[in-house]
């Protein structure tokens, strides 16, 4: 049986009842509001999973008793916009806050929101005591109130959003220390799963029917740093799984690749590894890079994006690049327009940059960057990175091959595969094409995605 901490008599085990049957049956309907990172994601899906199992029904938030906003503290507008959601929850509900803003904005959220219960993220089986407490009128307003696990199980009960996709958390935390980061406020310091925990998780996937999984953390290459193993490790014993299944490895720090990057190349070899490689620069200048405490150079980063393009010609890189960054000259800038230019990345992900609460940069005086100046670089980035996007994609006209359908479309009737290069494809059909393989021919491109017709030849 699965249980919490047993010092605490007020967290209850998984399958017992509820201490108060008569509050469980007035707050019988949640609802859960999810915004952020894949790892967000994933603890929604577990915290859905494990009050599923407890007898709560999950539920549209018109019909709720009690909403759970999971929430994400990276961005100042995201921040902003969580509190504006929680302000016009209605008034007849109970509001619990979770996820990384508690952790990092709490005292605003107690002088502009109202809420009944409050906790960090990742709080697996904390949650029973949390909603239980709440259901029955309790006001949790301190993090220390609700007992939480320094990591969830892996083997705790979820629900997947998709049910072909599999959110992997492999660690919580990371190794970095960047200045513009409040995160690590919120997750902490590295704490990995254990391969075995891993493995185990993979295979009751398998055995329910997922076909894809992303691999995920605060930073994938920091992974097994704390125990002795390496992301290149995991990735080995994670095929060696058998079943029809595709990998997606989530965000890897440049610096942290260096020493593990031939056996790191060796693993994306493999057959169930998509060809993506998700690879932020943040700046394409050397000294911007040195203040937001990136610990890697310009050469450093092309160099690395080089030898896997060596070994992976159609491999899809993703980056991502804050503008505005304090110390961002206008050669600074032009520096990262020209790296983007040389390196010519698949998707590229433009941030403003927004002081977080807590942090290094936060702290900077000198140099800061005008919100317009801001402004008029981010829409300047924008639109090299559409341009650049789009004739990547141009190399993909006229080739055919398989791809796994893991997503509806935004229109009636399109549907959205992903070949080996991780590139989604759009195709339509009358029928439901979810969780199928298909063989399609890319006929058109866009700067986002690939056109394709199902090919019958």
């Amino acid at each position: 049986m699965l249980k919490t901490a047993t010092h605490n008599p007020q967290v209850l085990l998984l399958n017992e009842p509820f201490y108060n049957t008569k509050q469980r049956d007035k707050y019988m309907k949640i609802a859960i509001k999810t915004y952020g990172c894949s790892a967000n994601t994933a603890d929604s899906e577990t915290i859905t999973g494990i009050l599923t199992k407890q007898g709560y029904q999950i539920t549209a938030s018109a019909e709720a008793d009690i909403i759970i906003f999971n929430s994400c503290a990276v961005k100042g507008p995201t921040e902003n916009r969580i509190i504006n959601a929680i302000k016009q929850a209605p008034k007849t509900k109970k509001v619990i806050i979770i996820g990384c803003l508690p952790k990092i904005s709490l005292e605003r959220l107690k002088q502009e929101v109202q809420f009944d219960g409050i906790a960090g993220p990742a709080i697996g089986e904390g949650i029973i005591e949390l909603v239980n407490k709440v259901a029955n009128d309790e006001k949790i307003t301190d993090l220390h109130q609700v007992f939480q696990e320094e990591k969830p199980k892996l083997t705790l009960p979820k629900i997947n959003t998709n049910p072909f996709v599999s959110i992997l958390p492999i660690n919580l935390g990371c190794l970095g220390s960047c200045s513009y980061c409040a995160v690590v406020f919120a997750r902490g310091k590295l704490r990995s799963y254990d391969i075995s925990e891993v493995i185990q998780r993979v295979k009751s996937d398998v055995a329910e029917g997922v076909c894809e999984f992303w691999v995920t953390s605060q930073d994938t290459a920091a992974y097994g740093r704390d125990m002795n193993r390496n992301l290149a490790d995991l990735l080995y014993a994670v095929c060696e799984v058998e079943g029809d299944f595709r990998v997606r490895v989530g965000m890897m720090t440049p610096n942290l690749i260096v020493d593990m990057q031939s056996e790191l190349i060796e693993a994306f070899k493999s057959p169930k590894v998509f060809k993506f490689l998700h690879f932020p620069i943040q700046s394409g200048d050397d000294q911007v890079l040195k203040k937001m405490r990136r610990f890697y150079t310009v050469e450093e980063f092309k160099e690395s994006v080089a030898a896997f393009r060596e070994v992976f010609s159609d491999l899809t890189l993703a980056t991502d690049v804050i503008v505005g960054f304090p110390g961002e000259t206008e050669h600074a800038f032009e520096n990262t327009l020209q790296l983007l230019r040389d390196v010519r990345p698949d998707v590229t992900n433009v941030s403003k940059f927004f002081a977080r609460p807590k942090t290094l940069a936060a702290e900077i005086s000198e140099g800061k960057v005008l919100p317009e100046v801001v402004k008029q670089r981010s829409v300047r980035a924008a639109l090299l990175v559409k341009q650049l996007s789009f004739e990547r994609n141009k190399r993909w006209l006229g080739w055919s091959g398989e791809v796994f359908v893991d997503e509806a479309g935004k229109l009636e009737g399109s549907w959205v595969g992903r070949n080996f290069a991780y590139k989604p494809v759009v195709v339509k059909s009358e029928h439901n094409l979810l969780g199928r393989v298909l063989r399609v021919h890319i006929v058109d491109v866009s700067g986002t995605y690939l056109i394709g017709e199902l090919d019958v030849r």
